[in-house]
């Protein structure tokens, strides 16, 4: 199996074209790379990148997994430190807008529309670039009311007006650069671009990982607690069998059969035939878990802020001080039950993952244009009459399809906080056992694969796997 493999991997090299796509995305990413490890002039990137590893707990925060996308550049105070995520946040804000505003909608059915709607995206990246900038700027300006625990400054500069004003547009700059970057990758390299720029960064942790599991085996002298070959098996078990899960369910599709009946356009006559309309179990990709723990991340810090400002101050010859009163003992105790691995952050978390599934299949799966679609075109389901007929059943088929779906992310997604949290495996190793690291990794690895194959199969090579096919994710 694996001489097949690598027997396919330098068949790649001997196709001209695809040689040359690999090389130039290898070299752009390696671009993207330095990018992330360039620092910020002004800032002291060393002192923050010191705190970040030695609070490993930080990794699970909301911080440390937008730590995470950006391949490392944030906790370094690189140009990159805002990473490509502008960017996907605007094509979000576009695509569900473009679901409640019908000119949005129409624009994107047109011709020429969707290059359109690409470059609103653009400008919407600008406009959060500039702000998430600043708010960034501000952070690091005052990182002890952000990093919990660091002590010291990051600013090296005094003129603050000035720092302020350059780091927001070197920030900027950095994620339209890669943001072009990764477009340079899909219309002339292999792969999506824009997830490969993710990809990598995820990966960039993979080194750390290796060396946190290292420790684990061959811990320092004085340490007790040492893994042993069970453990080892455990975890390569574990991580066999996530893989395989991602990649089953990625690629997991119910297939509706369509009829075409025949047809005159014109002088034209256009047989009938059969084909299938593919459902994807995992419709809404990564954005629940996204969504989910971003937005869990702030009710713990509300709660504690609140906790604070409802204490009693009582003056004192000695100073202020501080006593608990019964509103703040309850506001703390809801911040308590919040934190990242409780029991009640985990339900909250699996609840969420399941809201936003059924969320984004709603917005973006219109089962009434299809429906309509398939009536223009004079196909149907059979046995199941065309218009609102189709369209309640294509309803309930996706319904049942995405529980089985939500289900799957929810487990997908607490299995990092459990083997952190209750299994005492380092963030930096649980990361690439579940949660979103995993699911892009593997996903995007898929994609890559599949457009390689293609290239290999046109040249008449054998692909990657010789029964069969690898499935797009479209």
């Amino acid at each position: 199996m694996f001489k097949a493999i690598f027997s396919t991997f330098a068949n790649c090299f001997k196709i001209p074209e695809l040689k040359s796509r690999i090389l130039f995305t290898v070299l752009l990413l390696t671009v993207c790379r330095l990018v992330a490890l360039i620092p910020i002039p002004g800032l002291d990137g060393a002192a923050l990148a010191a705190f970040f590893k030695e609070n490993a707990s930080k990794a699970g925060s909301l911080l440390g997994m937008y730590s995470l996308f950006t391949g490392g550049a944030l906790e370094k105070c690189g140009i990159g430190s805002l990473g490509i995520m502008p960017y996907i946040s605007a094509t979000i804000i576009i695509q569900l807008l473009s679901a409640v505003i019908p000119q949005l909608s129409k624009l994107m059915r047109e011709e020429g529309g969707r290059a359109k709607i690409v470059q609103y995206g653009r400008y919407l990246t600008v406009v959060l670039c500039l702000g998430q900038g600043f708010v960034m700027a501000l952070g690091w300006e005052n990182p002890e009311k952000v990093f919990t625990g660091f002590t010291g400054s990051l600013v090296l500069t005094e003129n603050l007006w000035w720092y302020r004003i350059q780091t927001v547009l070197i920030l900027t700059t950095g994620t339209l650069l890669l943001m072009w970057l990764g477009e340079q990758i899909t219309e002339r390299g292999i792969g999506n671009g824009v997830s490969l720029v993710i990809t990598i960064g995820i990966l960039s942790r993979l080194p750390m990982a290796v060396t946190q599991l290292w420790l684990k085996f061959f811990p320092p002298k004085d340490t007790l607690l040492r893994w042993n070959i069970f453990h080892a098996v455990a975890l390569l078990l574990l991580l066999l069998a996530v893989v395989a899960a991602i990649i089953a369910v990625t690629q997991a599709q119910r297939k509706i059969p369509v009829q075409y009946a025949q047809r005159a356009v014109g002088r034209k006559v256009y047989a009938g035939g059969t084909s299938f309309m593919p459902l994807r179990v995992n419709y809404s990709g990564v954005m629940p878990i996204i969504f989910a723990q971003a937005i869990l991340m702030f009710p713990e810090k509300i709660f504690f802020t609140l906790a604070r400002l409802t204490e009693k101050t009582i003056s004192s010859p000695d100073g202020v001080e501080r006593t608990a009163t019964a509103l703040s003992k309850v506001f703390e105790g809801i911040a308590v039950a919040l934190q990242h691995g409780s029991l009640t952050y985990l339900a909250l978390e699996g609840l969420m993952i399941l809201f936003f599934s059924y969320f984004w299949v709603a917005t973006q799966f219109n089962e009434l244009q299809i429906a309509d679609d398939l009536k223009k075109y004079g196909g149907y389901i059979p046995g199941v009459r065309p218009g609102q007929a189709t369209s309640d059943f294509l309803h309930r088929a996706m319904s049942r399809i995405t529980l089985a779906g939500a289900i799957f992310l929810v487990v997908i997604a607490v299995i990092p906080t459990l083997l952190f949290t209750w299994v005492d495996v380092p963030f930096e190793i649980g990361q690439f056992f579940g949660g979103t690291s995993a699911l892009i990794s593997v996903g995007v690895m898929l994609d890559t694969m599949r457009q390689m194959e293609s290239h290999l199969l046109m040249r008449h090579y054998d692909g990657f796997l010789k029964k069969g096919r690898i499935k797009g994710r479209f």
